[in-house]
């Protein structure tokens, strides 16, 4: 016999006990005892929780860079780049992007699919509580994203699995509607099902009862959010908000704890990371119109959120000795306005000539805010004022300024404010019955949440800000009231024409900016 064919027979002979072997043994051979088979909804809901604080490249560009600067609670005197886009009204393709580029498939792409696992025709219908919880989850960015852009994706978003690569623009009513039947639901159900979520919840460690008020506290931001433009529905859903039961402490306030490791993208804090001057290293300093408004109301927070001194100290800490830097200035700019106010032509020294974010607000490893009981209380005192709430405007607001206060120290211990300061601060600050005094606080307590700053200035025009006309600015000297779409969604999703927020630019305002 020649050696090819023995060698053709004897592999014949050893195939033979595959052939008759169990077809299962088979299969096992196949399985990667490595790969998870089946995927844990209560850890991908955990992922999205994390990812609705966002991280360093979105809240760089967007939320300090952008938002903090068209509130005039921040400042910078650098031009370009988006350090400067908020500031001195520039067009910054990258700060103008990063929301919907990101935001999208890091956060709202795994509570969708949460919501879809666990909705009926999921893997896991019964988990109703988590199906309801991912819902709320899933509307504290997505209505961020609205209010940013107008007009996105909404109904077909997050939907690649069924093929749908260019979904639809959902007009921003539709969108708002929506989402206030969502909460409402989710704030009656969420506790009525089944599944426990336990520590799988990064913001209330499974605590059904907060997870309620959560769901009916952003109803009411939301139903506010449309009282202009639509009041008979803003007052249905504000109602409907209060008699289910809202945040009523700041054990309630919604925050996202973040962590030092082991992902600096992932478990540190991004607005942190953004601020530290070996990091991202954003130039920012506290806007004149913010530091004047506490210097002139005696406010303790001054101490709490300013501190004068190059990074790392020694830093002046006396409410006197803070200065905010004036929005839409630039270095030579600013050498002029110092010489006016001081009388000393002098370079700018910016970080001591001028105030900067309290470094103990910045460690990486501190809380993300996403929404506060003082944000709640200042709702419903304008709630109260426009005649949809038989509360008392005058304790809510009393209320609010004192939550407002006190909430920092989950930062920093050393950041306590007493009841005797609060009080002594209402009765030198009394309540007028205005929603214009309401707006005032409720713009300071959304310090650090500059996307809600943002807007609710724009919804209500309080306070009244002074806008800048910088040279090259693309507004004509007016703060935007939208920004413009991701260029990527813009030249690739066809869709944007027949129903996005048009013209896509600064100027155009969304439905429910009729201010």
């Amino acid at each position: 016999m020649k050696q090819p064919y023995r060698i053709l027979i004897l592999g014949l002979l050893f195939m033979v006990p595959l052939v008759s072997c169990d077809t299962d043994e088979l299969v096992q051979l196949n399985v990667n005892p490595t790969a998870a088979n089946d995927l844990d909804w209560k850890f991908i809901f955990t992922t999205g929780q994390v990812w609705t604080a966002e991280n360093r490249y979105v809240n760089g560009r967007v939320h300090l860079n952008l938002a903090g600067g068209l509130i005039q609670q921040m400042a910078t005197m650098q031009i370009g780049g988006e350090r400067g886009a908020g500031d001195k009204y520039y067009r910054h393709l990258d700060s103008f992007n990063a929301y919907m580029d990101r935001v999208y498939e890091t956060a709202l792409k795994p509570l969708a699919e949460v919501i879809r696992q666990t909705g009926p025709d999921g893997l896991n219908p019964t988990w109703t509580n988590l199906h309801h919880m991912a819902q709320v989850a899933y509307i504290l960015p997505m209505h961020i994203m609205t209010d940013l852009y107008g007009n996105v994706p909404y109904s077909e978003a997050n939907r690649g699995v069924e093929q749908l690569f260019f979904p639809v623009f959902d007009n921003q009513e539709s969108i708002y509607k929506d989402m206030l039947a969502k909460l409402q639901t989710a704030a009656g159900a969420i506790g009525t099902g089944p599944d426990e979520v336990g520590s799988a919840d990064i913001y209330y460690d499974g605590d059904f009862s907060k997870w309620k008020k959560l769901a009916n506290s952003l109803m009411l931001r939301l139903a506010m959010r449309i009282s202009n433009v639509d009041p008979g529905t803003a007052q249905q859903f504000v109602q409907s908000a209060i008699s289910g039961g809202v945040m009523t402490s700041n054990d309630d306030l919604c925050r996202v704890p973040m962590a030092a490791g082991p992902s600096q993208w992932f478990n540190q804090n991004g607005l942190s990371r953004a601020m530290i001057p070996d990091d991202w290293g954003a130039n920012n300093m506290l806007s004149k119109t913010l530091v004047d408004w506490l210097q002139e109301n005696n406010d303790p927070r001054l101490r709490i959120w300013s501190v004068r001194g190059v990074w790392g100290g020694p830093y002046l800490t006396d409410a006197a000795d803070q200065i905010g830097m004036p929005n839409g200035f630039d270095t030579e700019t600013l050498r002029e306005w110092v010489l006016e106010q001081t009388g000393v032509d002098k370079p700018v020294e910016r970080e001591l000539d001028f105030s900067r974010l309290n470094p103990l607000l910045l460690d990486v490893d501190d809380p993300f805010i996403l929404m506060t009981h003082a944000e709640v209380e200042f709702l419903l005192a304008e709630a109260a004022v426009k005649g949809w709430h038989s509360g008392d405007a005058a304790q809510h607001y009393a209320n609010g300024v004192r939550s407002a206060m006190q909430q920092w120290t989950m930062f920093d211990e050393s950041f306590e404010v007493t009841d005797e300061e609060v009080d002594a601060y209402l009765a030198a600050n009394p309540f007028d019955g205005s929603e214009e005094m309401i707006g005032q606080q409720h713009w300071a307590s959304n310090f650090m949440q500059w996307y809600e700053a943002y807007s609710n200035w724009r919804r209500t025009g309080y306070p009244t800000l002074s806008p800048v006309n910088y040279p090259g600015n693309v507004s004509g000297g007016t703060i935007f009231r939208r920004i413009e779409y991701n260029t990527v969604e813009a030249a690739t999703n066809p869709n944007l024409q027949s129903g996005g927020t048009l013209p896509d630019d600064v100027k155009t305002r969304m439905w429910w900016d009729v201010n």
